[in-house]
């Protein structure tokens, strides 16, 4: 008897909250693209106190778990399907790291992440197989294990050359490898961690309320005790002259350690001391920022899921912006070009936010599916599966 082929569902059947998360993401993102890092008075600006790191992260777990629901959701894909459904998506990751490159020309102070993005689906590929409660332990030790092995690698490998990928970063392969794996400022290998945890949670049933509370409560307690374990370990006897002793920049005094732990580690940290692997500060790759970002990014999806259960249509519309990432941060990165958009403060925020919000609510409100967004899924999906 033969089997019907499987209909791919119309746009009621998404997951809203998904889409909450993904416009959450996005907006987190612009707000540290474009925000001044630090306030009038010398503190850590508010938006990069939050968004800082977990917006990336969030976007990582739920690239991760729209994995999972593209290729079966609970019941992960097997045999022929599988095949067909792995080889679209490698398509659509090279379509998305495509795009970065070309992104990565322009003159911005961005470091775009859809080349990393490419590469991390392609490593998320042989793990399509897994259900839940094995991608749920293998994300768990990925994300502690990993950056102890990066640690020990990185100082064999070559500087890190550029900020982000460009077309031109290609002609030297080696260099372009190993920065998009191990020294970029998304570091793809380490990273993988972020989506198998959200292919964990893709591969749980997400329109259940339990689920969204469980993805919630869980990525409370991920964050809070890895924050505290960190720092804990930071204020021990003999922590801060072992990272100043192996600093970067010789002769940093504490408070400019301070100050750098604060904010941005720009993907990695120096491989001198192995207290390095103890700080949690922003974009640092360690077990502890990767940990302490998978929970704010469980935190976050579980309470957007649970938004998109209360007030689905409101949802849909306003945080529209969430089903057409893709084409909005490419939109996004082109504003920031001095011909636009490229000054840092709250009024040219306030505009990017607004236009892609705007864009967002439109295509939701009128069903219409974002170009580069309906482009990478027509060549990633000739016969597939899901909405997500």
């Amino acid at each position: 008897m033969r089997s019907r082929p499987r209909v791919r569902p119309s746009t009621s059947t998404r997951i809203v909250g998904i889409d909450v998360a993904r416009c959450v993401a996005l907006v987190g993102m612009i707000a540290t693209h474009v925000l001044p890092v630090r306030a009038a008075d010398g503190t850590l600006g508010l938006a990069h106190e939050l968004a800082g790191g977990r917006a990336s992260a969030l976007f990582a777990v739920l690239a991760g778990t729209s994995l999972a629901l593209m290729s079966g959701g609970e019941q992960p894909v097997r045999g022929v399907e599988r095949g067909t459904i792995t080889i679209g998506l490698a398509v659509r990751a090279f379509l998305i790291a495509l795009i970065g490159a070309l992104l990565g020309q322009l003159p911005t102070t961005i470091a775009v992440i859809l080349t990393y993005y490419g590469v991390l689906f392609l490593l998320a590929l042989p793990f399509l197989g897994l259900r839940r409660n094995t991608l749920a332990a293998l994300g768990a030790a990925w994300l502690v294990v990993v950056p102890v092995l990066s640690h020990l690698l990185r100082p064999h490998l070559p500087p890190r050359g550029f900020a982000s990928p460009r077309l031109d970063s290609f002609v030297y392969p080696w260099q372009a490898l190993t920065e998009l794996t191990f020294t970029g400022y998304y570091p793809a290998v380490p990273w993988l961690g972020y989506l198998l945890v959200g292919m964990a949670i893709g591969r749980s049933d997400l329109r259940r309320r339990g689920t969204a509370v469980v993805v919630l409560v869980s990525g409370a307690v991920l964050a809070a005790t890895s924050w505290l374990a960190s720092e804990w370990l930071l204020r021990q006897p003999g922590t801060a002259r072992a990272l100043l002793g192996s600093a970067p920049d010789p002769g940093m005094s504490a408070e400019q350690l301070g100050r750098r732990l604060e904010e941005s580690m720009f993907g990695t940290t120096p491989t001198g001391s192995w207290w390095w692997l103890a700080v949690h500060a922003q974009h640092s790759g360690t077990p502890f920022d990767l940990v302490h970002t998978t929970g704010t990014a469980m935190l976050a999806l579980g309470l957007c899921l649970l938004l998109g259960r209360l007030w689905p249509r409101t949802a849909a519309a306003v945080f529209g912006a969430g089903a057409m990432t893709l084409p909005l941060y490419t939109l996004h990165v082109v504003l920031r070009t001095p011909p636009f958009l490229p000054d840092h403060d709250a009024p040219t925020f306030a505009w990017h936010v607004v236009i892609v919000l705007a864009i967002g609510a439109v295509f939701s409100l009128m069903a219409w599916r974002g170009p580069l967004e309906s482009m990478a899924t027509h060549l990633a999906r000739p016969r597939t599966a899901r909405a997500h």
